[in-house]
This record gives C-alpha cells, structure tokens and sequence, in this order.
C-alpha cells in the first residue's frame, strides 16, 4: 500500500503501528444541513481508502465524530454558530436539528455506499474527555486563560505549521469567514479550546467546567473523540483540504502536547470539488444535494462513479453535462456486468453463480472458485493488477479501467463474474446489482399523507419560507418519494 502523506508530502509505503491493524479516524459533518455533494466526494474518497485498506488485507477500525456542538466559523470568536443558525432557520431546538441531519447525512452515504464507520461519536458524548485534555494542557503550560476563555500558546512549540511554512494568504484558505482580532490572545495563532466568555450569551448548548459554564473550541473534539477510540496512536487522519490549517495543524498541537509524543503518522486530505465559478460549498447559498441529483433522475451511484474517474489530489470540476457523460458510461459498464451475471447463470445455473458471487479472492474463496471449475491462475492474474492499482495511492481511475480490461479479456463469464464483484468491494457501484421493476403498490394512508406535505409545502413556498419547503422535500425523499416542480404542478412518485 503507498499513500500521499500530507505530513511529508511525498508518497509512502504505509505502515501501520500495529502489524495488520489500521486505526483510522474520519472528520464528520457539522449536523446544522444538509451535506452538498463537494463534502461528500470527501466521504466517498475516505470509504475508497478504508475499503482499500480492508480488500488487501487489513483489519481497520474506523472512527468518525459528529459536531452537534455549536460550530463557529473560526476561533476568533467570530461568524455564526451553525447549530445556532439552522435551528433558528427551522424553528427547532439544536438537538432536533442534529438528529434530523444526522440521519440525512447517513442517508446519503448510504445512497451513495458509503460504509458507516466503525465507531460514530457525537461531539456532545465527550464533554468529559474535553475538560480533562484541557486541564492537562494547562497543568502542562500549554494553555492558559485570558477574557474567561481558555486558549492554546502555540508560542510553546517547537514547530506549529507542520504542515509546511504557508504564507498568510495561504493560511486564510482555512478561514471559514473574515477573522477579527481576538485581543485575548497572546499570539496570532492561538486558538481557542473553551469558551467561557463568548460574544454568544445565547448560545443554547452550554456545560459546567473548572472555568465556568461554557462550550467547547473548534478542533478539540477529533482530538479526544479519536484517543477514546483509537488510543493514544493513530494511523491514518482523513478530511478535506480546507481542513489543512486550522483544524488539522490545531488538532496536531494540542494532540502531541497532551500526549508527549508524535500522534498520527499519515494524513489523507481530498482535493474540492468546484464549478465553473469555484469551489463548491454551502456559504453560497443554494447548493447541489444527493436528494437534488434523485430530483433531476440521476442514480447516486453516478456521481460516486464520477468522483472515481479523477484522484482524490485533483480538484475535481462539477457540470451536469460532465455528469451525463459519467452516467452514460456507467449505465453501459453496469449493463454489460449485468450480462455477464447472466450468462454466468445460464452456463452453471443460479446456485453455482450465487456461489461466485459470494467467495472472496483470499486463500479460502480461491480455493472455492477452483472447485467450481474456475480458472483462478487468471483470477489471481487480474485480481493483482486490481490491488497494484488500488493501492498506488488510491488511483480509482486505474482501477475502473481494470474492470473494463476484466470485460473484455479472453476469459470465462464465471471468471469475469467473479472479478467484477470483489472489485466492486472497493469501487462499491453496484456493477452486478440488478434493481427490481415492479413499481411497489401504493398504500392509501401514505399517499394522503404525501399529498398533505404537497400542500404544506405549497403554502411554505408561497410564505417564501423556502428552508420550510425544503426540509419538507428532503423529509418525503427519505421516505422514498420524489417530488417533481413541473408546468402542470407538483408530481410525485415512488422512488
């Protein structure tokens, strides 16, 4: 296995601290909105990798927070608290807010067959492990209070960009929104670990501490979420490249501070996803959704296919043609796996092909396959070039383009079969997937409940409530029903 290690920034044969064993920890969302499809290209490339770590052997534990706690937009005690902000938006309390976009966001990924991760925490589970990390840093000197606020002295360290010596443009990439100077501070580039003292005397998740009732800073949650689940060394840290500096660089300097030694050996960090006018992201009002993608009749499982033929280090440029051209291969290369089940099937009947589809290429599966007639000389041949590929620091591309190397070889439906699938643990596009075609029937109640939300949503739209009208949108799609704004009205089918 190599991987890009942001740390070095070179290429590096991974090794983890324990043989066989990857502890590996995820960025999650901010639970205040939908995720738009530029965060999930991240979740997709980080399932890539875990799912990669696990194909070639590898017995990974993976960890992922969810921040429900009030997230501001930079430690300088500045922007808006997004908890805050999407419960005022719909009229609910915090905690609401989170769980209603928790699950969306796991709706999504599995929309998408994004595993969920081992170990899924929320920020407001570890109040606890907070307060102590930071009691340490100040019994350490690492820390200190100024203005009721507790805050890190990046003046301690030995090295504080570890990420590499940017520049000050460079660092504001990080920067949610336009930082004011925050007097408390004895340098720059501290940063907050507690608020005690916030311009937010609203702020509606607040909690007892040795410093007086307040909430947690921006980066200490990844911090002692990944040390109560992964122990005191980490193995791999995934997030975006927007996650670079601050939260990541921050997350190294109270993490090696605390614990007195080097903390996680590599970084993955996925490149933007942008339009035409930039990197796309929530700040700029309407954004593109996996429940807008269903709208406008797209497979999820098209844009995860999109995201793969480009590495995770690229920016990736969206467009709806870019789109249609992705879909259009992949509804050939899904039809052409189909074909190949189904020929499968007439030559060995469909016990023998529901056997193949359930061995795995490892020792076991192999010996399987062979007792089935296969030829696994040419499996192990095929399946080789696939994990050179895979794990030449994640080159999907590559990797794709062994699947149609597999269709088109001069081999047997069954070897073909057998390929396809366990290459599919990886790519996770469904290749083999048949989807049913009857149209489910339609019970009564759900359908006067349905046409109940049409007006609701009707009368929101007209009140110019459009966040209302959303959500209400968004809550029939994970009911499996699609809404559709045309000429003659609202129409609405089955998913």
């Amino acid at each position: 296995m190599r991987i890009y290690n942001t740390l070095t920034k070179r290429v590096e044969e991974f090794k983890p601290n324990v043989e066989g064993k990857v502890a590996m920890y995820t960025c999650g969302p901010t639970v205040y909105h939908f995720a738009h499809i530029g965060n999930l290209r991240s979740y997709i490339c980080e399932d890539i990798l875990e799912k990669t770590l696990r194909y070639i052997g590898y017995d990974v534990k993976r960890v992922m927070n969810i921040t429900d706690v009030g997230h501001l937009s930079s430690d300088g005690d500045t922007g808006e608290d997004k908890m805050l902000k999407g419960a005022k938006r719909e009229h609910k309390t915090i905690m609401e807010i989170a769980k209603f976009y928790t699950d969306a966001f796991f709706s999504d990924c599995k929309k998408l067959n994004i595993k969920t991760p081992d170990v899924v925490e929320p920020a407001t589970n570890c109040i606890a492990e907070f307060i102590h990390m930071i009691e340490v840093l100040l019994e350490k000197g690492y820390a200190y209070k100024a203005g009721e606020n507790i805050y890190f002295d990046t003046s301690k360290l030995k090295e504080y960009y570890v990420f590499g010596n940017q520049s000050e443009d460079e660092l504001m990439v990080g920067v949610r929104d336009d930082v004011t100077e925050d007097t408390n501070k004895k340098n720059k580039n501290d940063f907050v670990l507690w608020f005690t003292k916030s311009k937010f005397e609203d702020q509606a998740l607040k909690w007892d501490s040795p410093w007086g009732v307040g909430y947690p800073g921006w980066h200490i949650e990844c911090s002692c979420i990944s040390m109560k689940h992964l122990g005191e060394y980490m193995d791999i840290h995934c997030g975006g490249v927007d996650n670079i500096f601050p939260h990541h660089t921050n997350e190294i300097a109270q993490s090696e501070s605390y614990l007195g030694h080097k903390w996680c050996n590599y970084w993955f960090h996925v490149h933007h996803l942008n339009d035409r006018d930039g990197k796309i992201s929530k700040s700029k009002g309407t954004f593109l959704t996996v429940s807008l993608l269903e709208e406008k009749g797209y497979d999820p499982l098209v844009y995860r296919f999109f995201c793969l033929q480009s590495h995770y280090r690229k920016p990736l440029e969206f467009s709806f043609d870019a789109l249609d051209n992705a879909n259009t291969a992949y509804q050939k290369l899904k039809k052409r796996c189909i074909e190949i089940k189904q020929e499968a099937v007439k030559a060995l009947g469909e016990e023998k092909a529901n056997a193949i589809l359930a061995a795995g290429l490892n020792e076991e599966g192999l010996k399987a396959l062979k007792e089935l007639g296969l030829n696994v000389d040419a499996i192990k041949d095929f399946d080789a070039k696939f994990k050179d590929a895979i794990s030449n620091d994640i080159n999907t591309s590559m990797a794709t383009t062994l699947v149609y190397d597999v269709l088109k070889a001069d081999i047997g439906a069954a070897e073909k079969l057998a390929l396809v699938e366990n290459f599919d643990k990886v790519l996770g596009l469904d290749l083999t997937v048949e989807k049913e075609s009857a149209a489910p029937a339609i019970d009564p109640e759900l359908e006067k409940y349905i046409l109940e939300q049409i007006e609701l949503r009707k009368a929101a739209k007209k009140e110019k409530n459009f966040a209302e009208a959303d959500r209400i949108r968004a809550e029939l799609l994970e009911k499996g029903v699609v809404l559709e704004d045309t000429r003659e009205g609202v129409k609405w089918h089955l998913a």
